[in-house]
């Protein structure tokens, strides 16, 4: 077998956080008495934009009425990350369809995981012990997060780290993202990539990666693909990434993806 490594993002891939970030970033600004409301619509065209700094930096940027430096950036997203891991905890989320079967079949065909991520290692460790039970440590032998990296996706130092990290070349490893960022990221990494798509990426530019997909699947309730690339299994496993690294040629796309 070829592959030798499944690197994941968090937000949007493992699990679908973007709405609870979203709404901790709203209650971040009533604390702090911001006029500021992220409707569903403007943080989709935010999610353009990796980093919550950065996103609260451009939004500093277009409201002249407020005029704040650094340390007031920093005291902010703090506080939404405080909110974000309360509303985690409280919430009801889970691991996206596909998730925890793909993570058991790598582990029992002893496939490394790892994690490249522009979330906090906090913020990680918070969700894996909500929907899972367990320390992040325990399941991914490297996890790369904002804490660690500088440049953030589409930069793709997060992959970098995680490659040199498990000690593989990225022609045994498949990037599993849902982003343009990420997609990005990846692929200027020399990864493989496989797309999941949600509400805030369905419209996403995937030009390059091997597989659109509104989720990872099923035996018995398969994901839905971009027309342009033909999957008769239906749901990805080691099989599938194990295929798409060997023949990654083959199965990469030069046009842009969108699931309809």
């Amino acid at each position: 077998m070829k592959l030798k490594g499944i690197i994941f993002d968090v937000d949007g891939t493992i699990a679908d956080t973007e709405e609870i970030h979203r709404q901790a970033f709203n209650q971040a600004f009533s604390d702090f008495n911001l006029n500021w409301h992220w409707s569903k619509p403007k943080y989709h065209e935010l999610l353009y934009i990796s980093g919550g700094k950065e996103r609260i930096k451009l939004c500093l940027k277009q409201d002249e009425t407020i005029k704040k430096d650094d340390e007031f950036i920093k005291e902010l997203h703090k506080c939404k990350s405080e909110n974000y891991r309360t509303m985690l905890l409280n919430s009801d989320i889970k691991l996206r369809p596909g998730i925890k079967r793909l993570l058991n079949e790598a582990k029992a065909n002893k496939i490394l995981l790892g994690i490249a991520t522009n979330s906090s290692t906090a913020n990680f460790t918070i969700l894996m012990q909500k929907i899972l039970g367990v320390d992040p440590k325990d399941l991914f032998s490297t996890i790369v997060t904002s804490d660690i990296i500088v440049d953030k996706k589409p930069s793709p130092e997060v992959y970098i780290r995680a490659l040199s990290n498990l000690e593989l070349s990225p022609n045994n490893c498949v990037a599993i993202e849902d982003t343009t960022n990420g997609n990005i990221s990846a692929l200027n990494a020399g990864l493989p990539t496989v797309i999941t798509t949600h509400a805030y990426t369905i419209d996403n530019d995937f030009t390059g990666s091997s597989l659109v997909i509104n989720n990872l699947g099923a035996p018995n309730n398969k994901f839905v693909s971009s027309d342009d690339y033909n999957c008769e299994k239906g749901y990805v496993d080691i099989e599938l990434l194990n295929e798409i690294v060997i023949d990654r040629n083959r199965l990469f796309k030069t046009k842009n993806y969108a699931i309809k």
